[in-house]
């Protein structure tokens, strides 16, 4: 049986490979125009799947990587004010120091008083520092657009944290982009960190102590004491009562007073110096909550305005106090700052690792939907002959006709 091919039926199989052929020359052109092997789902669709999930993952570290610029922006702002504020508490600190000089009479201590109130306002501009975004870098976890309330004045005396305690916690890839500002500047032990000495206005002598000590954490009572000084036939006596019981302590009654003496009682220890009065009193007692900064900052402005026969020895009592818990304070700056430093090196760290992981998501991404360029101007040129042999050969094939036999 002998197979008849029509005129028409070469020509239309001819077209139809022509237009077969042009349509490949064009998706390979397209390829390597874009440089994309796959460019439709339909083009490979395991490889445009397995693309898909690269990109979502190169998505997130991306994210991941303009989370951590802004965390590190505000971070570098932060410790950059807590470098401030450490210097402004050192200044303060060398103000206070030469307040001791006994020379000073009231206008050169009112000046130092005055600067000290300065510092303190500066103290409290520095804790309200916001970042870029206007996020405020010592809000702890939020709540307040403005953390600290200066109350000082006429409405109060005080500054308030109206923030919110806590600070967030550092991720795998994340950083804290705001610090707790109650922990630095709000949680300073009081005294020496166990209890308190102070003198009331009432002495009539120079009487003073120092800051004190623990010497037996384990006797320690937490409760409050008054020693009493008492002139007893021409000698200076003193005694201490626990206000709490309303006792006198055993071993600490009636006791001859010499200036530069050391007591002990109940775990704990202080020096006393100077020459007391009779009547006058020394008030110790338990540290039962923290201060903040700003208080110490006012209160050695308070002391520096003492009036009254015993104010010197009133403002050196006061004065050693605020030191001690100015140089606590400054310890917590110190050990914010040290953090926040910490946490910078990690962000660095985190930077370099996210930057590892990008390329790696890339590459994957790459070998999976991107055109082998040689591979590919090779197959175009391949496509490209092959359709031009396909055009000759339908030229030919189109001249063809039986008629062009016919005489």
């Amino acid at each position: 049986m002998t197979m008849r091919v029509s005129t028409a039926n070469s020509f239309d199989t001819t077209v139809s490979n022509l237009a077969r052929r042009q349509a490949e020359l064009a998706a390979q052109q397209e390829r390597l125009s874009t440089g994309k092997r796959v460019l439709r789902g339909s083009d490979d669709p395991v490889a445009a799947t397995l693309a898909e999930a690269a990109q979502n993952r190169l998505s997130r570290v991306q994210g991941d990587l303009r989370a951590l610029e802004s965390s590190r922006a505000s971070l570098s702002q932060a410790e950059s004010g807590l470098g401030e504020s450490g210097d402004l508490i050192q200044r303060a600190r060398d103000l206070i120091v030469s307040a001791g000089n006994g020379t000073f009479g009231p206008s050169e201590r009112e000046d130092i008083a005055r600067q000290l109130v300065g510092l303190r306002e500066q103290m409290v501009a520095v804790a309200n520092r916001t970042d870029n975004a206007g996020r405020t870098l010592y809000g702890g976890l939020g709540g307040s657009s403005k953390p600290f309330v200066d109350l000082y004045g006429a409405t109060g005396a005080a500054v308030q944290f109206e923030g919110q305690r806590g600070q967030q916690a550092a991720g795998d890839t994340s950083l804290p982009q705001s610090l707790d500002g109650d922990a630095i500047w709000m949680r300073i032990p009081q005294g020496n960190g166990s209890f308190t000495l102070s003198l009331p206005d009432t002495n009539a002598g120079a009487v003073r102590t120092g800051m004190g000590q623990v010497t037996n954490p384990s006797a320690l009572t937490g409760q409050r004491y008054d020693i009493t000084f008492a002139d007893v036939g021409g000698v200076m006596q003193y005694s201490v009562t626990n206000l709490d019981t309303g006792l006198p302590v055993p071993g600490q009654t009636n006791l001859p007073y010499q200036p530069g003496a050391t007591i002990e009682f109940d775990g704990l220890s202080f020096d006393m110096f100077n020459p007391a009065a009779d009547g006058d009193r020394i008030e110790l007692r338990p540290a039962t909550g923290p201060t903040d900064i700003f208080k110490v900052m006012q209160d050695t402005v308070d002391a520096l305005r003492y009036a009254g026969s015993n104010s010197d020895a009133r403002r050196t009592q006061a004065l050693a106090r605020t030191l001690t818990e100015l140089d606590a304070g400054h310890d917590r700056v110190l050990l914010a700052r040290g953090r926040a430093g910490e946490w910078l090196n990690r962000a660095d760290s985190l930077e370099s690792m996210l930057d590892t992981r990008s390329v790696a998501y890339e590459t994957e991404k790459s070998q999976l939907e991107d055109l082998d360029l040689i591979q590919g101007i090779s197959d175009f040129q391949n496509q490209q002959v092959g359709l031009e042999a396909a055009l000759k050969s339908y030229a030919q094939v189109q001249r063809l006709s039986l008629f062009q036999f016919v005489n």
